[in-house]
């Protein structure tokens, strides 16, 4: 370890190859696992929880206190996985008494300036663009793509590997596959390009495609289109996924098809 000019609190768990720049500060109740690389002037405090061989870039934040008025100093964490890179500026706060932690997966890259705020769970692969704002409670999915400068309301839903466009304003559930844009967010098709690059056949992409169709194109309520999905179309994990997702929404998903965008 190796922490000029850096302060690391006695109580902190650090593994014996990370590296600390100087001018960073490592709370009480902090643990980091190998090979994670803290730059300068970073800032991780009680309750975080970080991986092994993160990136963690000038200027964040970890595990800082919710900006949550509710907040009542309770016991709570941050939880940052595996091969993750938060890059300059970043802010994620830890939990509050609602579920006691905000999680980060593996293999995520969050860019600068972007905050994901307390009990936030963010996925495995997943990759939050410049200035993104997360507001509290919020789930990503999987290998779900946000672009910047997008805000997502409280309580949000995003489906794995869906993409939402640059900019959004997210007060509506995303469901997995999906590609989201417009004002108001709107579906504009599925997410083929990502599926391709991991690894979908085909024959799968159709699949959702059709899904899809039925779901955002036809004129069926919601409740119609989930019935004939379910009665016509070969039950398959990603069929039964999106089922699941559309009927457990809490928010409602988010607007249909409305033309080429």
């Amino acid at each position: 370890m190796n922490q000029p000019l850096a302060y690391v609190h006695p109580g902190a768990k650090i593994a014996k190859n990370v590296v600390i720049e100087p001018f960073s500060t490592i709370h009480n109740n902090v643990e980091i696992g190998e090979g994670t690389w803290i730059g300068s002037n970073v800032t991780i405090m009680e309750g975080a929880r970080i991986g092994k061989n993160c990136t963690i870039f000038p200027g964040a934040v970890i595990s800082a206190v919710p900006q949550d008025l509710k907040f009542g100093g309770e016991e709570s964490i941050a939880k940052i996985g595996d091969n993750t890179t938060i890059r300059e500026c970043v802010t994620i706060n830890r939990g509050t008494a609602a579920s006691g932690q905000t999680v980060v997966g593996n293999n995520c890259l969050i860019m600068a300036y972007a905050h994901v705020a307390h009990d936030c769970v963010v996925g495995n692969n997943v990759v939050i663009a410049n200035s993104v704002a997360l507001a509290g409670h919020v789930t990503v999915g999987n290998f779900a793509v946000i672009g910047g400068l997008a805000a997502v309301h409280q309580f949000i839903t995003i489906g794995d590997h869906s993409m939402i466009s640059g900019g959004s304003l997210v007060r509506k559930d995303v469901p997995p596959f999906t590609k989201a844009a417009k004002e108001p967010l709107s579906y504009i098709g599925i997410n083929s390009v990502g599926l391709r690059r991991r690894g979908f056949s085909s024959d799968k992409i159709r699949e959702i495609q059709d899904i899809y169709r039925t779901l955002y194109q036809k004129n069926y309520n919601n409740s119609q289109a989930l019935d004939i999905i379910e009665a016509e179309m070969e039950a398959t994990p990603e069929r039964d996924e999106i089922i699941h997702f559309v009927r457990n929404s809490s928010r409602g998903i988010m607007k249909g098809y409305t033309g080429v965008y």
